[in-house]
């Protein structure tokens, strides 16, 4: 028996994590922003003056793909990047005053792609997801995931769903 990926949840999450971009982009292009600036915008509010190696680090990202989005914001004026005095190789980025402003419009754009995203499912149902996903993302993220090999596993059972399928 072949394995119908499209059945699967981590084929659903995936397409998921597409339409939330698509549409999280959207929401952010209104605002100025490209996808990935307001998490870049957030983690500075949270703690401004991070290196790019933190900002790399926090935003689970490459180190070369902060210094690109940081090259873009810089030139929109969104934040700024202060060399330290003690390390030249070292440079913090800070949020201006445009950047800080644009953090309730971040937030804004996030409540309408929230509420657009759940509808029609009660906070029982929310909570649930938020524990499902946070168990999944600790499942692929960990440190040690145990080597397996899926011949020796017996076949995933993918449940039909009569609504979406």
């Amino acid at each position: 028996m072949t394995f119908n990926h499209r059945k699967s949840v981590t084929y659903r999450l995936a397409q998921a994590a597409k339409a939330h971009r698509a549409r999280s982009g959207v929401h952010l292009s209104r605002i100025g922003l490209h996808p990935g600036q307001e998490a870049v915008l957030k983690a500075l509010d949270e703690t401004d003056g991070q290196t790019m190696s933190q900002l790399a680090q926090v935003l689970s990202v490459q180190p070369p793909t902060v210094t690109k989005m940081i090259t873009r914001m810089s030139a929109q004026g969104l934040v700024r990047r202060v060399a330290s005095e003690t390390d030249g190789r070292l440079a913090r980025v800070h949020l201006t005053e445009d950047g800080r402003a644009r953090i309730e419009e971040v937030d804004r754009a996030w409540k309408r792609l929230e509420k657009e995203a759940l509808a029609g499912l009660d906070e029982k149902d929310r909570k649930r997801i938020r524990k499902l996903l946070r168990e999944i993302e600790r499942n692929l993220t960990a440190t040690s995931i145990p080597d397996v090999d899926v011949d020796d596993v017996a076949d995933v059972e993918l449940v039909e769903d009569d609504a979406a399928e």
